[in-house]
């Protein structure tokens, strides 16, 4: 028996992420596989990345926000929009952070990737295997839509971005899981969004399949989460702590980040963080 957490979208909430390792511990996990998105908005940095490496995930793939992280660290973040501004601010604050080593790490993660368990043949992306974000496989699309995500030898894919912990079935009856959030909880229900506990899921294979899936929910303290998001200075200190009282996220939110941007003079700080890398060119 092989048991297996599966775990993505943390988000820089280090102290989600601390509860749902003890609980993965507590499970009898054996080994990890991370489906991407490990950093940003929240205030964990380099101890979100000291944890990843202690346990050794023996499956990684690159997230959408990975690739914010990437190329915001590089100064190569257009800032015509708000979201542009916030998401090259974040990407700054990590970067100052983080070791270069550890950003050409994660750029070198792979969008997808296959494992054999058992007899079973797992295939793994943060979404869709060659393009790790848009709304193609949200929640309530059609199995069509899912069906992208196997290769011919493929048992069961398992997929993460949308923030909802799912168990559904391709048009062909193959099975496919995502774990949720470990940082950021999604449901356009209220009663449902309000449950804003770190997700992840406990996979056990066995010699004839899926012998257990456990979707985990794992309580934490969010006030120790603002705690470290005050210590640390967080850049959209504000918004973050709206979204840790409503488990809402506003990264789209042009009006709410462009008032940001303005107040705390974000575009002026991007703008001379990225000067330093055309001086380079």
């Amino acid at each position: 028996m092989q048991t297996i957490a599966i775990f993505s979208d943390i988000h820089g909430n280090a102290t989600a992420f601390k509860a749902m390792l003890a609980d993965a511990k507590a499970q009898g996990a054996t080994d990890y596989w991370f489906l991407g998105d490990l950093l940003m908005p929240g205030p964990g940095v380099a101890e979100i990345w000291d944890l990843l490496e202690a346990i050794h995930p023996s499956q990684l793939v690159r997230g959408n926000w990975d690739d914010l992280v990437i190329h915001g660290a590089r100064g190569e973040i257009d800032l015509k929009k708000p979201s542009h501004v916030y998401f090259a601010r974040l990407a700054q604050f990590v970067a100052e952070r983080l070791p270069k080593s550890a950003l050409a790490t994660m750029a070198a993660w792979p969008l997808r990737q296959t494992v054999t368990v058992g007899k079973l043949n797992f295939s793994l992306s943060h979404n869709l295997p060659k393009l790790n974000m848009g709304q193609a496989l949200f929640p309530t699309n059609s199995s069509r839509k899912f069906d992208q995500l196997f290769l011919p030898e493929t048992d069961v894919a398992l997929y993460a971005h949308v923030h909802h912990q799912l168990l559904r079935y391709g048009s062909d009856e193959r099975i496919i899981l995502n774990p949720g959030s470990v940082g950021e909880p999604f449901n356009g229900q209220a009663k449902l969004q309000a449950d804003t506990r770190a997700q992840y899921l406990i996979l056990q294979v066995d010699e004839q399949g899926l012998a257990g899936l456990n979707f985990r929910h794992v309580a934490y303290d969010r006030k120790a989460e603002w705690r470290a998001a005050q210590a640390a200075e967080l850049p959209y200190l504000a918004i973050y702590h709206r979204h840790l009282k409503t488990g809402r996220v506003y990264t789209h939110n042009q009006e709410m980040l462009a008032a940001a941007n303005a107040k705390y003079n974000y575009v002026a700080e991007c703008q001379q963080y990225q000067a330093q890398f055309a001086h380079k060119k």
